[in-house]
Parts: structure tokens; C-alpha cells; sequence
């Protein structure tokens, strides 16, 4: 019995020896682990990535950047992790959005635009340090110079011909001063721009919508004319009929260069030719054409039993002359 209980003593305590063993182990890593992640977490050592530069600031000011790849170690409390700067192609779209802008070209229309350019950090000195705020600073300035260029550009371009439009933009970004006898973009923040991209040029619905209008309306006013013109061209045939006619007229009266027939009846004979041709040139057309002299036109003939006429008159003539009472001088 006393072998037993003994043997049940040792087999608790080596059990308690192993879990405080355990405990322990246990402990110390717990207590590795937290102040790895304490020294993470202040960055007292950290790792610089491929295509990746770190900008330290010192106790006394000074910044630097640090561009070697691999682990890094600085002092707690006089140094200061400033920004992770990325060397990569980035991208900066028109704006800071990548949704379309409107922007108003050179006849004062509206359009829509996005657009994007890409560009990487060649200097991290000038980008990190010489600029406070590199970010937005670039983004202003590329926003000035491609809106300058596409709103002095005509509508009718930046719809057909983007593809000229789009290398104008990346050749005024990459070469044209800011400002007259200023840094170019490039000299201003240290990158290269590697490549612009119009993505997209188009008018607003409810422009597009008013271009539609008013093409209609131009087609309206199209057919208007064409009908006006077509209208002009058969009057002025309708009057050269006219003027045949009454040159007809004048020469059958008896009239010529030297005698003149009577004003009152060639006024009246000319009036009914006219409402003749007319009538004859429209479709469910009445004309009735009343003499304007104001009075019951006096002719004097000479008798024709004493006198011929020089030209005798046809049978219409005869009709029209029927009604006129003829008074000897």
C-alpha cells in the first residue's frame, strides 16, 4: 500500500513540475511576443520594401530618406517614422475622381471629361522633402494644365479627334513650365510622367438632348427654304410668262416701240391674262380679278366701219372686250 501511494505522489508531482514548465514557457513567450509587437508597433526597427522608401525624421529636424531595401533600426524617442513613400507607377486621375468633370471649351459648351495620368517618383528628396504635401500639390497642378488645354481646345475636336488632344495634354506635362520661366512638373516634384489617358469626352443628356432639337429644327428650316426657293423659282417663271404675254398682248393691240395703245384697256387685258396664268398654275385655285382704276374704264376706238384695226384679235380677246363700253371721240 505504501509502494502505491508513493508511486501516485511522484506522478503528481512530476505532472506539477511539467505544467509549471509549461507555464513558464509559456510566459516567456508571451512576454517575447508583446515586446516584439511593442517595437513594431514605436517602429524602432523598420523594414523597407522593394520599390519603397521611408522618410525619417531626426531629433533635430533633419529628414531623410531611406532607400536601402531590408530591416532598419532608429531611436525610440529621437527619431520619427514621417511616411512610407511607394517609388512605383501611380496614378492620378482628373480631379481626384475617377467619375467624368465637366469642363466648358472654347464655344462655351459643357462637356464631360475623366481623365488619367500615371507617373513614378524619380527624386524622393524633392518629392518627400522639398514638398509638404506632394500629393495635393501635384494633383492642382495637373489639373491646371490639363484643364487649360482642353478647355482652349474647340468642341468638335475633343469629340473626333481625342487621340491629338490626348498627346497635346502628355507633351504639356511632361515639357511645359507651370508658369512662365517656372519648373516644369517633373522639376517641381521629382518624378517622371510616364503616360496621359483621355478616357472619356462627351456632351450632358440634356445637351445632347438640345442638339437633337436643334438639329431637328435645322432640318425644318432646311426643307422651308428648299420649299421657299422651289416656290421663288416657279414664280419668277410664272412672271416671265407673264411678261411674254403682255408683250404678246401690246403687240396684238397694235402697240410698238413708237405707239403706245390705251392705258385703261391694256391695264384691264393685262390683269386677266395674269389671273389666267395663275389659275392655270395652282391646283383648286378660283381667281377673280376686278380692274383698280377706280372708274368704268373710257377706251376710244375708231369706228369699225370706217377704220381697221391695224392687228386683228383673237376670239379670247374678243370675250374680254364684249363688256367694255366703247365711247367715240
Amino acid at each position: 500500500m505504501k509502494d502505491e501511494s508513493s508511486q501516485v505522489f511522484l506522478q503528481r508531482a512530476r505532472m506539477m513540475n511539467l505544467i509549471r514548465r509549461m507555464a513558464f514557457i509559456c510566459f516567456i513567450v508571451a512576454l517575447f511576443y508583446s515586446l516584439a509587437a511593442v517595437v513594431y508597433s514605436t517602429k524602432v526597427i523598420y523594414k523597407v520594401k522593394l520599390n519603397y522608401a521611408v522618410i525619417l525624421e531626426q531629433f533635430g529636424g533633419k529628414r531623410q530618406a531611406v532607400t536601402d531595401i531590408g530591416w532598419h533600426y532608429r531611436l525610440p524617442f529621437f527619431t520619427r517614422l514621417e511616411k512610407d513613400v511607394p517609388l512605383m507607377n501611380q496614378n492620378l486621375y482628373l480631379g481626384g475622381t475617377s467619375a467624368p468633370i465637366k469642363i466648358i471649351s472654347q464655344e462655351n459648351v459643357a462637356l464631360w471629361t475623366s481623365a488619367l495620368m500615371t507617373f513614378k517618383i524619380k527624386d524622393l528628396k524633392v518629392w518627400g522633402i522639398e514638398n509638404l504635401f506632394p500629393e495635393i500639390l501635384l494633383q492642382g497642378d495637373f489639373d491646371g494644365i490639363a484643364k487649360d488645354t482642353l478647355q482652349a481646345q474647340e468642341v468638335n475636336k475633343l469629340i473626333s479627334e481625342r487621340e491629338k488632344i490626348k498627346e497635346i495634354i502628355f507633351e504639356a506635362l511632361k515639357n511645359r513650365p507651370i508658369n512662365k520661366n517656372g519648373p516644369t512638373i517633373e522639376g517641381k516634384y521629382g518624378i517622371e510622367v510616364v503616360s496621359f489617358v483621355l478616357n472619356e469626352t462627351r456632351f450632358g443628356d440634356k445637351l445632347v438632348e438640345a442638339t437633337e432639337e436643334k438639329k431637328r429644327r435645322q432640318l425644318i428650316a432646311e426643307a422651308d427654304n428648299y420649299a421657299a426657293d422651289q416656290e421663288a423659282d416657279r414664280i419668277k417663271k410664272l412672271y416671265k410668262a407673264y411678261l411674254e404675254g403682255i408683250s404678246a398682248l401690246h403687240t396684238a393691240l397694235g402697240g410698238s416701240d413708237k405707239q403706245n395703245v390705251s392705258p385703261a384697256l391694256f391695264e384691264f387685258l393685262s390683269q386677266q391674262k395674269w389671273a389666267t396664268a395663275y389659275e392655270k398654275n395652282q391646283s383648286d385655285q378660283k381667281t377673280f380679278v376686278l380692274h383698280g382704276a377706280g372708274q368704268t374704264p373710257s377706251l376710244t376706238l375708231p369706228s369699225p366701219f370706217t377704220e381697221k384695226i391695224n392687228t386683228p384679235l383673237n376670239d379670247s380677246e374678243k370675250q374680254l372686250l364684249s363688256p367694255i363700253i366703247l365711247k367715240k371721240p
